[in-house]
């Protein structure tokens, strides 16, 4: 019956999102709400956004549809943290809000609602459990979640990207949830799967509409919400940390790779867009645009896999695989940086594409 649950709010999520993706495209060129292209962009002509209206409002139908008897408090806190980063995202979209609004204020305020309903991390307080752990994992809690939405927000830049591996990393969520019987957690990651997996038929390559910053930053809070909230099966300390971080494994190491290479040249990483992220690189090596994407779907896949890995062996096991995958990934960033993408020779103007 769980199951079946988890089942509904994937089914309904994905028609949802498949149908809602047409009208509000329309409402997006109706308006003008488009992103024009430009040499920080990889496309050509002018592109609807606001897709992540689509994304939105497929959600919150399927978890109103199937959530029962679930925590209502953390429920309606989960749900006003992403609407409050949707609407941020979406202001800044429109150029209403100055970029460093969504980092500085938007992100954090949503992660303080997560903590007040009792979302937070468990990292410190398993050596501390007083005040001083506490305080810390409230620290963790805010830095994590701002940081699994920044990076999803600057993932959203080639088509099919963000919404692909959103699918991909919640299908693993869903997973783990399923496993480990936690049936909220699978219901709100099978809605996201659904309404991802919903949108990406309208936005993979050639894309005919963008989620903008407003359906990225949604997606992202909400993988930084399931990874706080999943609770691997028989997994100890600190695998509990491992099998999230893996399920975002690309957006990880996207993020890692733009931040040391933009810093290594001078510029703020968050506020220096250019095309220097890894699907760029990817891109460049031969494989295209829609080559990149795949690739990068299939390390997704790859590092999904790998989550549920680690989860199910010893605790040396685990510490060893992900030792090994950060060396691999620390090589990732090094070769990636000695192939040819676009450098940024100076401070960028300030902008909400990343």
């Amino acid at each position: 019956m769980k199951i079946a649950a988890t089942l509904i709010s994937f089914a309904v999520a994905l028609i949802a999102s498949l149908v809602l993706t047409i009208p509000v495209r329309l409402l997006a060129l109706r308006f003008g709400m488009v992103d024009h292209p430009g040499p920080r962009k990889v496309h050509v002509k002018p592109m609807p956004l606001l897709g992540g209206i689509a994304i939105y409002l497929a959600f919150v139908l399927a978890i109103l549809l199937t959530v029962r008897k679930e925590p209502l408090v953390q429920i309606v806190a989960i749900l006003a943290g992403a609407s409050l980063v949707a609407i941020v995202g979406f202001l800044d979209d429109g150029g209403l809000l100055h970029h460093q609004v969504k980092l500085f204020i938007g992100m954090p305020m949503a992660a303080v609602i997560l903590i007040v309903s009792g979302i937070r991390a468990q990292f410190f307080s398993a050596f501390d459990p007083g005040t001083a752990g506490t305080v810390l994992d409230i620290g963790l809690t805010i830095f994590w979640t701002v940081g699994v939405t920044a990076a999803f927000s600057i993932l959203d830049h080639m088509d099919g990207l963000c919404a692909g591996i959103a699918a991909v990393a919640a299908g693993f969520y869903t997973l783990t949830a399923i496993h480990g019987g936690q049936t909220m957690v699978g219901g709100l990651a099978a809605a996201v799967m659904g309404a991802a997996l919903g949108f990406l038929r309208w936005n993979f390559n050639p894309a005919k509409i963008f989620m903008g910053d407003g359906g990225a930053m949604f997606l992202g809070f909400l993988m930084a919400t399931l990874g706080l909230k999943i609770r691997p099966e028989g997994a100890q300390f600190p695998v509990t940390w491992f099998v999230p971080i893996l399920i975002l494994g690309v957006p990880v190491f996207d993020t890692t790779l733009i931040s040391i290479s933009r810093s290594r040249r001078g510029l703020i990483p968050f506020t220096s867009p250019g095309k220097d992220h890894t699907a760029h690189r990817l891109s460049n090596m031969g494989l295209g645009h829609r080559g990149a994407v795949l690739v990068l779907y299939l390390f997704a896949l790859l590092s999904g896999a790998l989550s549920q890995l680690v989860s199910r062996v010893s605790l040396q096991s685990a510490c060893a695989i992900v030792a090994v995958l950060v060396l691999f990934g620390l090589l990732g960033v090094f070769f990636l940086e000695g192939v040819p993408f676009e450098r940024q020779v100076k401070l960028a103007k300030p902008s909400s594409a990343v």
